[in-house]
């Protein structure tokens, strides 16, 4: 029943010239916020982020907050998304992997910006339902796993770029293992607030840390699918 009222509310939303003149705010919004690459601000303007929310959320989908999307999961805030892309800096073809799925808005942005993008999502619900958008919106992610994030995706190893959208604990070695030399780990830890954090990594056994601001992220969960 929820994914039939999902392809109904689907069918049912339009993106308009109204949408875009608010996602065009928001950019703005996002712009004197700080992020300053501009295809990142492309991607703002361009995907429709009201058709990744319930329909009762369509009014509010330009303001730069997160919201509920089910599964005890959000939307994180565009700001952060942005935040977290911007970090990757991200080239074409570059190889991708997204931990937590959720919506598909952050995916979606990634695709953007011309990426091979490999994403895991450990809640079924979700899963099923973003999968299913993903084909309405012939949005083409490389894949898209129903899975354990922490596990990273060695079959698929070593990426660019990792992004993890959800707080973390502590890092988890998987994923520094699964960078290239020169790619870039974007991982939010902690448990009540998370410090979002940023690994390069320089050699086979060498990583470069910084963090950059305090964020609040739903909990990432091990062996919890």
């Amino acid at each position: 029943m929820e994914l039939f009222k999902f392809v109904y509310q689907t069918k049912r939303m339009k993106d308009t010239l109204k949408h875009k003149g608010m996602r065009n705010q928001l950019a703005q919004i996002l712009e004197g916020k700080g992020i300053s690459d501009t295809k990142v601000l492309e991607a703002i303007k361009t995907i429709p982020r009201h058709l990744f929310l319930d329909s009762g959320f369509e009014d509010h989908a330009y303001q730069d907050k997160a919201f509920p999307i089910g599964a005890e999961q959000t939307i994180s805030q565009p700001y952060t998304v942005a935040f977290q892309t911007e970090l990757l800096q991200i080239k074409p073809n570059d190889s991708i992997l997204e931990i937590g799925t959720g919506s598909g808005y952050q995916t979606a942005v990634l695709l953007h910006l011309r990426a091979k993008v490999y994403t895991i999502e450990r809640q079924q619900e979700l899963f099923k339902k973003t999968q299913l958008f993903f084909r309405k919106m012939h949005y083409r992610p490389k894949k898209v796993i129903f899975g354990d994030g922490y596990k990273g995706l060695p079959e698929e190893a070593p990426f660019d770029g990792i992004i993890v959208t959800a707080g973390a604990p502590m890092v988890p070695k998987a994923l520094l293992s699964q960078l290239k030399v020169g790619g870039r780990l974007v991982i939010p830890v902690g448990t009540e607030e998370q410090t979002m954090t940023l690994f390069t990594r320089k050699s086979e056994k060498e990583f470069e840390k910084q963090e950059l601001g305090a964020f609040r992220f739903v909990p990432l969960l091990e062996n919890k699918n």
